[in-house]
């Protein structure tokens, strides 16, 4: 009898492309990518905290590089993605949140988070699929989501609207790039602790709820996310597509 082979989690000879990468959960994405072989290229933006992370990855023996990218603008990210093509892994972290009662949200602040959120997202995507298309590579696209793609949650309407339009696109895209075998999937954490969250967790009484909400009973911190991101890079997921992975502490199990 032969026995299976676990497959490889490796990602040597890959290149990736890591948006929202200057800080938080982006930056543990490239991070992990880079460990697993990966060539990364750092994306967001702010170059010079981008430009001080490469190197030190460059230093620690991995190979990364970091660009300019705001993600909201689609021509320039469109050059951009275009110019550099093609990459074997997109990590979108990219993503913006601003918090009110629904019946308190202005247009200005709706327009913000979803211009980021759903259209950045969405064309980047695209743009990086089809720079894979046009060459002919397998690949996996990673839209990293949100626990709120799939609840509701007080004062976060808006945020929940765009992170379940990108559940929607992934599906969709898996759809259509499948025969490409290009894999679309999304991470969805929980509440993370990141300079984005900082607000949140300065709230005692707001970390003693999440903390009750999160079965773990702890809140989720960014290595959390860096193997996830590397399973679904790599060729250990090599059948999953158009779904989600919730890294969320058990809170969606209600």
């Amino acid at each position: 009898m032969t026995l299976p082979q676990t497959p490889s989690f490796r990602l040597d000879g890959k290149r990736a492309l890591v948006t929202g990468a200057s800080s938080g959960i982006g930056l543990g994405c490239a991070v992990a990518l880079s460990e697993a072989g990966a060539d990364v290229t750092l994306a967001a933006r702010s170059i010079d905290r981008l430009e001080d992370t490469a190197r030190q990855l460059m230093e620690a023996g991995f190979m990364a590089n970091a660009i300019e990218m705001d993600v909201s603008n689609i021509a320039a990210t469109q050059n951009s993605v275009a110019a550099l093509s093609p990459f074997d892994i997109l990590v979108n972290s990219a993503g913006t949140a601003a918090h009110s009662l629904a019946i308190d949200t202005t247009e200005e602040d709706y327009d913000v988070v979803a211009d980021l959120n759903i259209k950045g997202a969405y064309f980047l995507t695209t743009a990086v699929a089809k720079g894979l298309v046009m060459a002919g590579k397998p690949g996996s696209l990673i839209n990293v989501s949100s626990q709120m793609a799939h609840v509701g949650g007080i004062e976060r309407a808006v945020y929940c609207a765009t992170k379940h339009a990108v559940e929607g696109f992934t599906k969709a895209m898996a759809i259509e790039l499948g025969p490409h075998k290009i894999r679309v999937n999304t991470i969805c954490p929980t509440f993370v602790r990141t300079p984005l969250t900082e607000p949140t967790f300065a709230n005692p009484d707001r970390v003693k709820w999440l903390e009750e909400k999160i079965k773990l009973g702890r809140v989720g911190e960014v290595t959390d996310m860096m193997g996830a991101v590397v399973y679904l890079a790599s060729d250990a997921s090599g059948l999953m597509t158009g779904t989600h992975m919730l890294i969320d502490g058990g809170w969606t199990a209600d």
